[in-house]
């Protein structure tokens, strides 16, 4: 009996590090032959796809987009511990390394990065353990702008690329915006991300074209969308507007706001009733089968 008794605690001692060792993700370049507009060949210049493949896969993927103002990346809370969430629940996770001002790079750069990550995990469906109509994209704060931005700005690719990645559909099939900055040239506008993105001289017309509540159409995929009232940083507006954008094309949508959390919780862990957004998301995909019941 004491002999099972230490062969049990061996095991239990060992499983979190063989559950670590099987989320290690890997690196590569989203662009191998270097990327569009690239400024140099510095490590900046080199946008990244970070994957975290699940152990036992449920079919769906997710494109991650740090926040950060677009001019830095919170990789850690709004990036790998996403990854690692995601892959609790069989969904396979790629964080979206993108350009930002803070590499030297205003739009198109991010959205580029963002579109050319969604073709990537596409066009790899098989080899990642993913479906190829089970592709979202993920994002908090200026990530969640960059995935408002997807979701409204794509193309089914080009059948005539060399790359086989070009020929691949760029159109997210569900967005998840977390705390996320939607609108340009608003009161409640985080300037610091608009300002990073276009730079302060930004025609009318590209700020429109950017301000993601304006683009929507009824080819917009369902989304998922979460915010705090606390939130001064990028203030619930934000989310407000793009829910009613996507209910006014009648695009399948679910919002919530939640009351308590500063801005930048991430997963929310420490912030009691927010804390409850990753269920809720996970609730939702399954409501949509995206992921299974």
């Amino acid at each position: 009996m004491l002999t099972q008794l230490r062969l049990f605690t061996v095991i239990c001692l060992l499983a979190p590090y063989s559950v670590a060792a099987a989320a290690e993700p890997k690196a590569e370049l989203l662009w191998p032959k270097g990327a569009p507009g690239a400024n140099g060949e510095d490590a900046k210049d080199k946008p990244q796809l970070i994957i975290y493949l699940p152990e036992k896969p449920c079919g769906a993927g997710i494109v991650i987009c740090p926040g950060g103002g677009y001019g830095v990346l919170a990789m850690d809370h709004e990036g790998h511990q996403i990854g690692r969430w995601l892959n609790e629940h069989g969904i396979a996770g790629f964080i979206c390394d993108y350009r930002h001002r803070g590499k030297g790079y205003g739009h198109p750069a991010p959205l580029e990065d963002a579109q050319r990550a969604i073709r990537t995990v596409r066009s790899r469906a098989k080899e990642f353990g993913v479906e190829p109509n089970k592709i979202g994209i993920l994002g908090f704060s200026a990530g969640g702008h960059l995935t408002s931005s997807a979701v409204t700005h794509f193309d089914a690719g080009r059948a005539d690329a060399d790359d086989e990645i070009e020929r691949a559909s760029c159109r997210p099939d569900f967005g998840v915006l977390c705390y996320p900055v939607i609108a340009f040239d608003q009161p409640f506008t985080h300037k610091g991300s608009q300002n990073n993105l276009l730079g302060k001289d930004a025609s009318a017309e590209l700020i429109a074209s950017m301000s993601s509540e304006k683009q929507v159409t009824d080819q917009t995929p369902p989304c998922f969308l979460w915010h705090t009232t606390e939130d001064k940083g990028v203030p619930p507006e934000n989310s407000v507007v793009f829910y009613s954008a996507l209910i006014a094309h009648k695009v399948p949508a679910e919002l919530h706001i939640y009351e308590k959390g500063k801005h930048g919780v991430g997963l929310a862990k420490d912030v009691p009733g927010t804390d409850g957004w990753p269920a809720a998301c996970i609730a939702w995909l399954k409501g949509r089968g995206v992921v299974p019941q």
